[in-house]
């Protein structure tokens, strides 16, 4: 009660509704199990990552998505040069175009993390605030909306709608794309299709860039632990990454900006690797991993081809 009278005075909110809300949330603890990490020593295998999102099903759902809303993709890519597969890649990966969208209640999954996340989660002071954050976020949000907060549902961290938007984000980013006057990440095809691209430009999207390219190694010269160490931030220019031991051809080589080895395990196998560039980094502002990110680009990649044919 406390805190939401704290919320209720940063927000110019009726602490009574603050309170009356908060007092109606629900401890989850599947959501308390589900935000754990995996076991330490899990092995990663982006074979069978790929495979969750690249399939028939995903794709032909895909297809289905891009022909009835053909011109506002369109409109997207011409406004913000983000293209129209990075789009429809991001809401297939994130909810296979609103058909999964999260069965809990907002309320509830915030509150559990934002009150009770676990104390052996290696971060969880560092998460702790930033659900606190989203939370606030929400209840401000709903307010200012005439929604009701009990109503809403989605993942277990409290992601919203087709492209599982966070509170603060929907804030910083959402936009009223198909011009009704309100943003509606759940039912508008168009609000989510522009608030996707609206929330890439706004991370530095570079129109007409690659996302990655083929990389190969001169075991010679590599200094893979160099290539390495900035994890995906690119930050090798051409010449800087082929001195270290990568090998790149075509296009690669003429790249103007910087680049980042990428290295995504395959189990026991050996590892598969892509030099990323700055927008395979913007990618990953949407969600933290570079199996992610490549699987939202092989998606769209699919998804476009079967478009096409």
């Amino acid at each position: 009660m406390q805190a939401a009278d704290d919320i209720a005075a940063r927000r110019d909110l009726d602490p009574q509704w603050v309170r009356a809300t908060l007092g109606q949330a629900r401890y989850l603890p599947q959501v308390a199990k589900f935000i754990q990490p995996p076991p330490a020593g899990t092995p990663k295998n982006w074979a069978v990552y790929r495979s969750r999102f690249i399939d028939p099903v995903r794709i032909a759902a895909g297809v289905r998505f891009w022909q009835d809303n053909r011109e506002t993709l369109a409109r997207a890519e011409a406004e913000t040069g983000v293209p129209a597969e990075i789009i429809v890649g991001i809401i297939g990966v994130e909810t296979i175009y609103g058909q999964q969208v999260g069965t809990f209640r907002v309320i509830d999954a915030l509150t559990t993390l934002a009150f009770d996340f676990p104390t052996n989660h290696p971060r969880t002071k560092e998460r702790t605030e930033f659900f606190k954050g989203e939370l606030e976020q929400f209840l401000s949000l709903t307010h200012r909306t005439s929604v009701d907060p009990l109503s809403l549902r989605g993942s277990f961290a409290g992601a919203m709608g087709m492209p599982q938007f966070m509170p603060s984000s929907w804030v910083k980013y959402a936009v009223d794309f198909d011009g009704d006057g309100k943003v509606d990440l759940f039912n508008s095809a168009a609000d989510v299709i522009g608030s996707v691209a609206n929330y890439f430009k706004a991370f530095n999207w570079q129109p007409g860039m690659p996302t990655h390219y083929p990389v190969s190694f001169d075991t010679s010269k590599l200094d893979k632990e160099a290539l390495l160490a900035p994890d995906i931030l690119p930050t090798f220019n051409v010449a800087g990454f082929v001195s270290k031991g990568a090998v790149l051809e075509g296009a690669a080589l003429q790249h103007k900006g910087p680049l980042a080895l990428v290295e995504l395990q395959n189990g026991d196998a050996a590892p598969s690797y892509v030099a990323g560039t700055e927008n395979f980094y913007a990618i990953t502002r949407y969600n933290w991993s570079s199996y992610y990110a490549l699987a939202v680009i092989e998606l769209g990649q699919a998804v476009a081809a079967a478009h096409r044919r």
